[in-house]
């Protein structure tokens, strides 16, 4: 082919070099890096299967939500980054933020509960009788008796009161949505009661499943129900004044979910306990219900 000056132009022709050169392209670095991947995943989950279950549920934490336990950390060293299983001091670390989140669930759950106290005219009657208070336990909700207040239950008899129904279905709607488990305790004052047969220990008993059983109604699931305990008169609230009608209540407790092992929950009554104060009252000869 000639130019626009009549002259030959000059003819290019690409040769193709001979030899092996796949070597040198990058579909061997994509199955290198599936193939690197594969085995941290293998290590990782071998690592992960030889902690134990409050590790595991460390490692569960962070990568639930690596940016809020980054944070959690940010003052010290992460034990996940290390490659070495989390310290007794880390736990502790991750048990007292677990404790704060859920003491702000509670207050939340306790200005809500106010809320309702103030709102309801059906629960007027019952208002000044009913105390909501954080302790290191957990959340207390104390349903009680005043001296110019409403009774709970019908005189001598673990048949709550409408109102107290009411009350308690409300209250179970409020604690739907929580995780903790719930303790139901019945307290009695130090006035002797019935007989040997159906004491104060009986009495206190069956006031607490009445309201057990008053809550799962009102929708509070029954496996978060952890115990249903009666104390009669062993825990007063005024010592001081063993008759005095306040010692009369009803109790729920939400303990802490964190830190298991340091949460203190009442001390269950026993068999001979009952046995030991039943002796005493029969003793003292039977009695006009007086609780």
């Amino acid at each position: 082919m000639k130019n626009d000056k009549g002259q030959q132009r000059p003819i290019i022709v690409m040769k193709k070099r001979k030899g092996h050169h796949g070597h040198h392209g990058g579909s061997w670095k994509v199955a290198y890096a599936d193939f690197v991947t594969a085995m941290m995943a293998f290590f990782m989950v071998m690592w992960i299967m030889g902690m134990d279950t409050r590790t595991k549920d460390i490692v569960q934490g962070y990568f639930s939500n690596p940016v809020g336990f980054r944070k959690s950390y940010s003052g010290g060293q992460n034990p996940l980054s290390s490659g070495n299983a989390p310290s007794n001091v880390a736990l502790k670390r991750l048990a007292m933020l677990t404790r704060e989140f859920e003491r702000e669930r509670f207050e939340a759950v306790q200005v809500a509960l106010r809320q309702m106290l103030a709102e309801n005219e059906e629960l007027r009657e019952l208002r000044g009788q009913i105390e909501i208070v954080l302790t290191p336990e957990g959340l207390r909700i104390e349903l009680l008796e005043r001296e110019t207040g409403e009774t709970l239950f019908a005189f001598g008899s673990a048949e709550p009161r409408p109102v107290v129904t009411r009350l308690l279905t409300l209250i179970a709607e409020r604690l739907s949505g929580l995780p903790n488990a719930v303790v139901i305790e019945g307290h009695t004052d130090a006035a002797p009661y019935g007989s040997a047969r159906y004491s104060n220990w009986e009495l206190s008993v069956d006031r607490a499943n009445a309201a057990r059983r008053t809550l799962v109604a009102g929708g509070l699931e029954p496996a978060r129900i952890a115990g249903v305990r009666g104390y009669a008169a062993t825990q007063l609230r005024l010592p001081s004044n063993p008759l005095h009608p306040s010692n009369r209540r009803v109790t729920l407790l939400l303990p802490y979910m964190s830190d298991s092992d340091a949460m203190t929950l009442p001390r269950a009554v026993t068999s001979d306990e009952k046995t030991a104060a039943a002796a005493v009252e029969t003793k003292s000869g039977d009695a006009e219900p007086a609780s």
